[in-house]
């Protein structure tokens, strides 16, 4: 999940779209050599951004961060999902396990420095 976090923030992803970012993040990991799935669903109602392996990964731009804390949690409970990464140009921390699963957050603003 650290070699996947690092390569996100090496790029320079855009920062206000969500739909732009995730297709840009897939040109990233295809170039890197990444296999990824892109809109997986996990349930009925819960569908992550990408899957890379068992690292279940969610582009963020904009939301509440409680609101995006508990769709992590949702994820989190999924028993194909090992770890969570959060992508996002937000300011947030995430604690290391969310209900038991690692959870690191790859911030998209790294790229732009």
């Amino acid at each position: 999940m650290n070699r996947v976090k690092a390569i996100i923030e090496r790029n320079c992803l855009p920062l206000n779209d969500e739909k732009l970012t995730q297709a840009a993040l897939a040109n990233v990991f295809a170039f890197a050599g990444i296999e990824f799935e892109r809109e997986v669903r996990l349930s009925d109602a819960d569908i992550v951004d990408f899957m890379v392996g068992g690292i279940a990964v969610e582009v963020k731009i904009k939301g509440a961060k409680a609101a995006i804390y508990r769709q992590l949690e949702r994820y989190a409970q999924h028993d194909c999902v090992a770890s969570i990464l959060l992508v996002s140009s937000r300011s947030m921390h995430l604690p290391a396990l969310i209900n038991g699963k690692p959870a690191l957050v790859a911030s998209l603003s790294r790229g732009w420095m």
